[in-house]
């Protein structure tokens, strides 16, 4: 299936890969597309940014299909608030991030609130939060069809206890594509609050070089598209950053 990606605010990175950057907190949300499925990785900041995804992800998949899945990269109310926008669909997330989402309901409320999101949607969205039905321990390989390859891989932690990438496999035609989450961060330095394991950080960034290698294309959770060199200058700057030994 080919795609046009000629939706507003969609780029295209790889012929059946796009992404885009949502307004207000610039969070990157993906989609995948195979012949049979489609992935929407993360799902944005509230219900509504989560139906717009959900609308423009029809609009440019056709009226005879839809988002079938939803990779969420880890448990922070920007990336996973939209989720419920996508019924019927498998979610997929590092083990833990189910706890997290059971657990600290509240407390991404009022990080939200913090902020800057609307207190009633903040509500609502944490009133419905989706939880992972498939939890992502290693390494869980999605065929879309078509040829199209995903692998899930659980690489934390680092910005948090459970944080998953996204590999799409590459062609002769296309570089492999590496959603990273905000293990990675373009538009800022990269955000480590309370939840960050940032012992662990430069380690998740290796595994996630080792993965996506020399020539991937890398999608921060925030910002413009990336190369290698980036992530691994990136985690250079963690690890004396945090004071963690090469």
């Amino acid at each position: 299936m080919s795609v046009t990606w000629e939706e507003p605010g969609w780029e295209r990175v790889a012929p059946r890969v796009g992404r885009r950057r949502l307004p207000v907190w610039d969070c990157t949300a993906g989609l995948v597309v195979g012949e049979g499925a489609a992935l929407m990785i993360d799902a944005g900041s509230s219900l509504r940014e989560g139906a717009l995804l959900r609308t423009e992800a029809r609009r440019l998949l056709g009226p005879e299909r839809r988002v079938t899945h939803v990779a969420l990269t880890h448990p922070h109310f920007d990336h996973v608030f939209g989720a419920a926008a996508f019924a019927g669909v498998e979610v997929y997330g590092a083990v833990g991030l189910d706890t997290v989402l059971a657990h600290d309901r509240e407390e991404l409320r009022a990080d939200a609130v913090r902020n800057g999101l609307d207190p009633d949607e903040a509500a609502e969205a944490a009133d419905l939060l989706v939880h992972p039905r498939h939890l992502v321990s290693g390494e869980w390989t999605l065929d879309l069809g078509g040829g199209v390859q995903v692998l899930l891989a659980n690489v934390g932690p680092g910005h948090t206890g459970h944080d998953l990438v996204v590999l799409v496999s590459g062609s002769a035609s296309s570089p492999e594509i590496v959603f990273c989450g905000d293990l990675v961060e373009e538009s800022g330095e990269p955000q480590a609050g309370p939840d960050a394991v940032p012992s662990h950080w430069p380690a998740a960034l290796d595994r996630l070089l080792d993965l996506g290698g020399a020539d991937a294309v890398y999608v921060p959770g925030h910002g413009a598209v990336v190369n290698a060199a980036f992530v691994r200058a990136q985690r250079d700057a963690l690890a004396t950053r945090f004071g963690v030994s090469s």
